[in-house]
């Protein structure tokens, strides 16, 4: 059955945690549906597993809307989020409406996520207005990285701390269904998780949200660049995927594949017939 926004207010209501996973294609999001995972994020965090960029900011609409699209079509149950990217929200309500709007059309998807705490607001409440649901995203906003100087936990202080805690209630009062609490302390986002009535995802912050979400390459060990403290390791699918390379690259080279096995056989007269015309044009 498919997943809901309903759905997923009655699993934090039940106590039940929620789990979502990154994903960018669509092979992948077939087998992330076929695991029972309950969402999907397509996080503009493609810019770094996808497109090798150092950070989020170079990604664009067309990035996200082309990669949207693929998951989509792998999935029919998992509810599919997608990250509106850097510039496309922060301009103007009407600019984030629009691109709001093609992410749904365009992909297909069930909601949008997007950066930022009372700053954001006007757009969480006209993208909600507009019938499409939206799931917020506080404490580390990576499309912040150059005002933040890095990626850094945020919210360590009372002042900053203070901060996300408003920032969380202004979204959920904006109307976000969902919000995304990214390297945040642990008891801060146990907090915020039991104050608030949406469910919290968190990544980086603790077993005391509502749901958890990982880059899938990160938890299986594919992206071979940094490792955030945060991640648990779940398979070593990268040195299993090298492996595989160098078994085919070697087989290749010693003639091993392909075997006879892997081919598609004719007729022997039709390839007889073929050799008489090749050798009659020679003639």
């Amino acid at each position: 059955m498919k997943k809901t926004v309903a759905g997923f207010l009655k699993m934090k209501a039940r106590g039940e945690k929620i789990s979502m996973l990154t994903c960018y294609d669509y092979s992948t999001a077939v087998l992330i549906e076929e695991a029972g995972t309950d969402m999907i994020l397509v996080g503009d965090s493609l810019g770094n597993t996808m497109l090798g960029y150092e950070d989020t900011l170079a990604v664009t609409m067309e990035n996200m809307i082309h990669h949207g699209a693929a998951v989509c079509r792998g999935t029919s149950d998992v509810f599919v989020v997608v990250d509106m990217p850097f510039m496309s929200y922060q301009t103007s309500v009407y600019d984030a409406l629009v691109n709001a709007g093609r992410l749904v059309k365009e992909t297909g998807c069930n909601a949008v996520k997007l950066e930022g705490g009372a700053a954001v607001c006007d757009r969480i409440e006209a993208i909600t207005e507009a019938g499409i649901p939206v799931v917020a995203h506080i404490g580390m906003t990576p499309q912040s990285i150059n005002a933040f100087g890095g990626f850094k936990v945020q919210g360590k202080n009372e002042e900053k701390a203070r901060k996300i805690l408003d920032d969380a209630y202004k979204v959920q009062e904006a109307g976000a269904f969902a919000v995304v609490l990214e390297c945040v302390p642990s008891p801060l986002a146990q907090l915020i998780s039991e104050k608030l009535t949406i469910p919290t995802i968190g990544i980086g912050a603790g077993a005391g949200c509502d749901g958890q979400v990982l880059v899938w390459q990160d938890m299986t060990g594919v992206f071979r660049g940094f490792a955030p403290k945060f991640v648990r390791r779940y398979a070593d699918l990268g040195e299993t995927m090298v492996e595989a390379f160098r078994s085919y690259d070697r087989d290749v080279k010693s003639g091993a594949f392909p075997e006879d096995k892997h081919g598609f056989s004719m007729d022997e007269e039709v390839i007889e017939k073929v050799r008489e015309y090749d050798n009659s044009r020679e003639g």
